[in-house]
């Protein structure tokens, strides 16, 4: 049998020409997905031409940022991305290589925004009564930890309120010491506490505080200086400072929680009405729920859910 080889000619001026070699051509890009603060993964198919080389590797380049990851391997699959910046989106485009060159990119990805990073959280606890009132605090360490007293910054007081603000700080405020007040503490970040800011709004006690809006706060309810119940809350801007009154929604009541929910809303619960004429008459133990929007609005009263109760406490969770 013959041997033809590329480049002869045969009998009848049949020419037998070689192979064109070429960079391969664009592969198609498939799905990108955020895995992580900093990773993501981005999908593609090995394109139809080869360049009658084998493939060697592809390559994913991210934008903005320029930043590439390789998988090397002839077939399709998935690129793993390393040295992305959190909380940035980004789109992806593939390039296949092989031994003579780069292809053309494919065309670009769905877009991608990274994970925000979870910081750990620390807490404080502050104020309250040791059968006089008291201005010590106490730091809680992100593992749990409670540090000994801090000695009192600020007006000693009870039943006040308190809570996070501007991502990273909080706010104490309100309060019963020699009188209700009306003022507040900053916390910093590294939880200081700082003297009082003169207070703004109705001087209360037995009221509840939380964050909503993701950095904002929010204090609510309570008892005024005349003992008298009101609904009245006060926003907290992301850089602790405390709004006037706002007209009260819901049940006036004393001795409720509150609580942050759903990333950014809030919640007041439960807590104490007290009729007009008490001691005559008893105080009686509530259990409706107010939400609050992200915008720091807040709804009317939901029907109470489980046993009324005052002088009870809330927090946020995750799952």
């Amino acid at each position: 049998m013959p041997i033809i080889f590329e480049g002869a000619t045969i009998s009848g001026g049949i020419s037998i020409e070689p192979s064109q070699l070429t960079v391969p051509g664009a592969p198609t890009i498939g799905t990108a997905t955020a895995t992580g603060t900093t990773t993501a993964t981005v999908a593609f198919t090995a394109p139809a031409s080869n360049g009658n080389s084998t493939i060697l590797s592809y390559t994913a380049t991210s934008s903005p940022g320029g930043i590439t990851g390789t998988l090397s391997q002839a077939g399709s699959g998935t690129i793993n991305m390393t040295g992305l910046t959190a909380s940035t989106s980004y789109t992806f485009t593939v390039t296949a290589t092989n031994a003579i060159g780069t292809s053309s990119p494919s065309a670009s990805s769905n877009s991608i925004t990274t994970d925000t990073p979870v910081v750990p959280k620390k807490a404080i606890f502050g104020y309250g009564n040791t059968g006089s009132v008291t201005a010590i605090t106490n730091l809680v360490s992100d593992t749990g930890v409670v540090a000994n007293d801090t000695s009192g910054v600020g007006t000693a007081r009870a039943e006040l309120a308190a809570a996070s603000y501007g991502t990273d700080k909080a706010i104490f405020g309100y309060g019963s010491g020699g009188g209700a007040q009306s003022i507040t503490n900053l916390v910093s970040n590294t939880g200081v506490v700082a003297t009082n800011t003169t207070g703004v709004g109705t001087a209360r006690w037995a009221l509840a505080a939380a964050g909503y809006g993701t950095d904002k706060a929010i204090f609510g309810y309570g008892l005024d200086a005349g003992y008298t119940m009101t609904s009245t809350t006060n926003l907290v801007s992301n850089t602790g400072v405390v709004a006037t009154d706002t007209t009260g929604v819901g049940t006036s009541r004393s001795d409720l929680a509150a609580a942050g929910y759903g990333t950014d809303k809030a919640i007041f619960g439960y807590g104490t009405n007290w009729p007009p004429d008490w001691p005559s008459s008893p105080a009686a133990a509530v259990s409706m729920t107010n939400l609050v929007t992200n915008t720091g609005v807040v709804g009317n009263d939901v029907t109470g859910v489980g046993t009324g109760r005052g002088s009870l406490a809330a927090t946020s969770f995750s799952s």
